[in-house]
């Protein structure tokens, strides 16, 4: 039985749980996993659509029912509210998904069930007027927390509507061509063989008009090609080609990859040269995504389980011609990929992050071979974890042995005018540092 065939009562009913677990401080991923097969990829698809809208929807729930319901009512109650949101796309008919969410509630907490009709037919009643209430709170009308909202006003003062309203769109489907088996426009035309649209953004990378599961991708299982983003896809080449005044990585330079999981930039760094590369992780079970990237590619790396701030448990001495440290960040550039991040980051993570990235920066320099580079890199919009990051490692290199590369992007915004290709790519940061 496939998703769609699935009651959609049942998917509302596993989707609420997976709102009032992220409520609770739960990764969705893990929520998500837990999901029957059967209505697993139904319930992420409404799962992510109600927490893109979860802000708005909790705002009317307040208005509507100022008393708050008990969590397994209030979880249904405000995943409905956020699916009936108006928006371009809604998932399902209004009247449909109020049948089915009471549905829900019958099973789910009977005694409720009436409560649920009764807000959710009143929202239907007078919806334009509800949400232009609602949307006066900036957590609304923005659906992000408070902080995120002021953190990026801050960052961004110009820009900031933009970044916020970006994050509650889908993201496309990206396609990387392993550029040791092809082009990306031969792959396009392969593609459209097949009846599926897609549009080439640069030598190796396009983007799917409609997503589809990646099995249904021609030559996906013998490595011929893999889903990476275009932001991400800018990494490899960065550090292998240079892009600016650095001349390209000699054949068999060695390179660390120092926090690799789950793979797909280790991999992209093989697909364009020759390496001898050291995939690095703290996460041992993670790490066995990079093993499994590299096996249905063809490609070969040195994989090891540590933690790049202490190098005395893992480096052999030998330093390195390259490094890249995609650093453990807030994911704040990729949360239209990951709906949950906003709600269960907090203001103090961002210090604590940005604490860890420098720690990493400063213990993984030393281990760069003079004349090498170090790509730093975060998938967020925050600027503390990008220029402002930057900056404060120049400082504590001021005697020059540290230089800011002419081709470092910076920060790569998911808005219009983001220097990667069209259509709008994830939120990225990037720091070629050249060791003199």
């Amino acid at each position: 039985m496939t998703p769609h065939a699935l009651p959609l009562s049942r998917l509302l009913d596993h989707t609420a749980d997976a709102v009032m677990a992220v409520r609770s401080g739960k990764s969705l991923t893990d929520v998500i996993a837990r999901v029957p097969a059967d209505a697993r990829a139904g319930t992420q698809a409404l799962s992510f659509h109600a927490l893109r809208w979860l802000g708005g929807a909790a705002k009317v729930r307040e208005a509507v029912a100022p008393k708050t319901p008990p969590p397994k009512v209030d979880a249904l109650l405000v995943t409905a509210l956020a699916l009936l949101w108006p928006t371009e796309a809604p998932p399902y008919g209004d009247h449909t998904l109020v049948d089915q969410a009471v549905a829900a509630a019958h099973k789910r907490t009977p005694a409720a069930a009436g409560f649920i009709n009764a807000v959710l037919r009143r929202f239907l009643r007078e919806r334009a007027a509800l949400v232009a209430a609602a949307t006066h709170d900036p957590v609304a009308a923005f659906n992000h927390p408070l902080w995120w909202i002021d953190r990026i006003k801050q960052d961004w003062p110009t820009q900031w509507q933009p970044v916020l309203q970006a994050a509650n769109r889908r993201p496309p489907m990206t396609l990387r061509v392993n550029a040791r088996r092809g082009t990306a426009p031969a792959y396009a035309q392969r593609l459209a063989a097949q009846g599926r649209a897609a549009t080439v953004v640069g030598p190796q990378a396009l983007v799917l008009a409609e997503p589809c599961p990646v099995q249904q991708l021609p030559g996906f299982a013998e490595g011929e090609v893999s889903v990476q983003d275009a932001a991400a896809q800018r990494a490899a080449p960065l550090l292998v080609h240079g892009e600016g005044t650095l001349p390209p990585l000699p054949a068999g330079a060695r390179v660390l990859d120092a926090c690799a999981a789950p793979g797909g930039k280790t991999a992209h760094l093989l697909e364009l040269a020759e390496l001898d590369l050291l995939a690095l992780d703290s996460d041992p079970v993670r790490l066995k995504r990079v093993q499994e990237t590299l096996n249905r590619l063809g490609l070969q790396a040195q994989v090891a389980a540590a933690d790049a701030r202490d190098p005395r448990a893992w480096w052999d001495g030998r330093p390195f011609d390259a490094i890249l440290l995609d650093a453990p960040c807030s994911a704040s550039g990729i949360v239209r990929r990951h709906p949950d991040i906003r709600w269960l980051r907090r203001a103090e993570d961002i210090i604590a992050l940005a604490q860890v990235q420098a720690q990493m920066l400063d213990a993984l320099w030393p281990l760069l071979a003079p004349g090498g580079r170090l790509l730093f890199a975060t998938c967020s919009v925050f600027r503390a974890e990008g220029s402002q990051q930057t900056d404060a490692f120049l400082q504590r290199h001021d005697g020059g042995a540290a230089r800011l590369d002419a081709a470092s992007p910076g920060h790569l915004l998911p808005v219009a005018d983001n220097p990667a290709e069209a259509p709008v790519s994830d939120g990225f940061y990037y720091a070629l540092l050249h060791k003199t």
